[in-house]
C-alpha cells in the first residue's frame, strides 16, 4: 500500500534527472536580468510614480521566462557558483548557492554604468498536491537605484506546474506580489491571478500603484506570459466594472463547483490582453526563437547561459555550473550519464555534509566580493 501525502515538501527529495533541464537554478535566477533595460529607465526617469512603474515591469518580467517551462533546474550543490557579464544589458552577476538544507540561493547584480544593484535570496519550497507541485519562492528581492538613493523590496509570486502525474504538463502563477519604495513611502500591488476553472483570469496581473496615504496613482495591468500596461485607476475601474457585468451573466449560464482543480489547462477568452483605451505599453516580452520548444522553451537568453569557451574555463572557478557534469550530459543528450553524474554528485555532497557535522565545522561562503571578480577578469 501506498501512502501519499498531499503537501509534501519536496526539498530533500532525490528526483529523477528526466524531470529536470539543463539549468542549475542559479542560472534560472539569472534570467530575472533578461529585460534589465527595464532597470535603466527607471533610473533615467524623474518622478516617482513612472519609475515604480518600470520596476513593477521589472518584477512581472522576471518571472516571464517560466511561461510552458515545466522542466526543473538542478539543484545547485552547497558552494556552487555562476558568473555572467553582459556588457550589450549592461550588468554583472555574480551567485552561489550558500545553504543545502535549507536550500538558499544568493544573487547580486549591479548595473556597468553604477547606475543600479539589484540582489537577494531564494529558498524554493517545493509542495506535492497530487495531481501539482507547487514552488513558493520564500526570499526577498531588493533593487537599489543609486542616482535616486530609492531601495524596492518584493517577493515573488507562487509557481505551480499542474499535471505532473498524467495529461499536459501547464504552469500558473498565483499570488500578491506587493513592492514597496522604501525613500517615498509608494506601493505597487499586484495580484498574479489564479486561472479559475473556466480560465478567465489565466496568467493575468493587475494592482495599483498607490502613495503613502494609500491614495491610487494608476492602475497596471497585463498578462506574466506577455506584456504589462498602465492606465488612469478610474478609467481602469470604469472598464473592471464593465467586465465583472459581463462575467456575472456568463456564470449564470455555467453553474460549475470550483471545488476541484481543472485536469486540462483552461484556454483564456482571448491569447491577448485587450488594451484599455489610454493605456501605456510599459513592458512586452520577446518572442522566442523557433527551436524553443526543442529546446525546453528556453528563451534565446536563457540559451546563452550554459556557454562556455576555453578564454572563459581558464577564467571561472571550479565551482561554476558551467562546469558541472551532470548538467552538461544533458544539455548534449546524454541522459544516462546525466543521471549517473547527478547521482554521483548528490552522493558526494552527501558524505560531506556528514564529514562537517561530525567536526562540527561551519559551513562557509566561498565567493569573493563582485569587485574583486571583477578586476580579475
Amino acid at each position: 500500500m501506498v501512502t501519499v501525502v498531499f503537501g509534501l515538501e519536496l526539498s530533500k527529495i532525490t528526483m529523477p534527472v528526466i524531470f529536470n533541464e539543463p539549468l542549475s537554478f542559479l542560472q534560472r535566477l539569472t534570467e530575472y536580468m533578461e529585460h534589465t533595460y527595464l532597470i535603466h529607465k527607471a533610473s533615467s526617469l524623474s518622478s516617482t510614480t513612472e519609475r515604480m512603474q518600470c520596476v513593477a515591469a521589472f518584477a512581472v518580467s522576471a518571472v516571464a521566462s517560466q511561461w510552458e517551462r515545466t522542466g526543473k533546474p538542478f539543484n545547485p550543490l552547497l558552494g556552487e557558483t555562476y558568473e555572467l557579464i553582459r556588457d550589450d544589458l549592461g550588468f554583472r552577476l555574480l551567485s552561489e548557492q550558500v545553504s543545502h538544507h535549507p536550500p538558499i540561493s544568493a544573487f547580486y547584480a549591479e548595473g556597468l554604468n553604477n547606475d543600479f544593484v539589484f540582489h537577494g535570496s531564494i529558498y524554493p519550497k517545493l509542495k506535492f498536491w497530487g495531481k501539482s507541485v507547487e514552488a513558493e519562492p520564500k526570499g526577498t528581492m531588493t533593487l537599489e537605484l543609486l542616482e535616486h538613493n530609492e531601495a524596492y523590496t518584493w517577493t515573488n509570486p507562487t509557481c505551480c506546474v499542474h499535471n505532473i502525474i498524467v495529461g499536459k504538463l501547464w504552469i500558473e502563477q498565483y499570488g500578491n506580489v506587493e513592492i514597496t519604495n522604501h525613500k517615498t513611502g509608494e506601493k505597487c500591488v499586484l495580484s498574479f491571478k489564479p486561472c479559475g476553472l473556466f480560465g478567465k483570469e489565466l496568467h493575468k496581473v493587475e494592482g495599483y500603484i498607490q502613495d503613502k496615504s494609500k491614495k491610487k496613482l494608476c492602475a497596471l495591468y497585463g498578462k506574466w506570459t506577455e506584456c504589462l500596461y498602465s492606465v488612469d485607476p478610474a478609467t481602469f475601474e470604469a472598464y473592471k466594472k464593465n467586465d465583472k457585468k459581463n462575467a456575472e451573466e456568463k456564470k449564470s449560464s455555467k453553474q460549475v463547483s470550483n471545488a476541484e482543480e481543472p485536469d486540462e489547462m483552461p484556454l483564456p477568452d482571448s491569447e491577448s490582453v485587450y488594451v484599455i483605451p489610454g493605456s501605456i505599453l510599459l513592458w512586452k516580452i520577446t518572442p522566442r526563437p523557433p527551436n524553443s520548444a526543442q529546446m525546453y522553451n528556453f528563451t534565446s537568453f536563457a540559451m546563452a547561459l550554459n556557454e562556455l569557451d576555453k578564454e572563459m574555463e581558464s577564467v571561472i572557478p571550479k565551482t561554476d555550473c558551467r562546469l558541472r557534469p551532470d548538467i552538461r550530459a544533458m544539455e548534449n543528450g546524454e541522459i544516462d550519464l546525466a543521471s549517473e553524474e547527478k547521482k554521483r554528485l548528490e552522493e558526494k555532497q552527501r558524505t560531506a555534509r556528514k564529514n562537517r557535522s561530525k567536526s562540527e565545522e561551519d559551513w562557509k561562503t566561498r565567493s569573493v566580493c563582485l569587485h574583486a571578480y571583477c578586476a580579475i577578469v
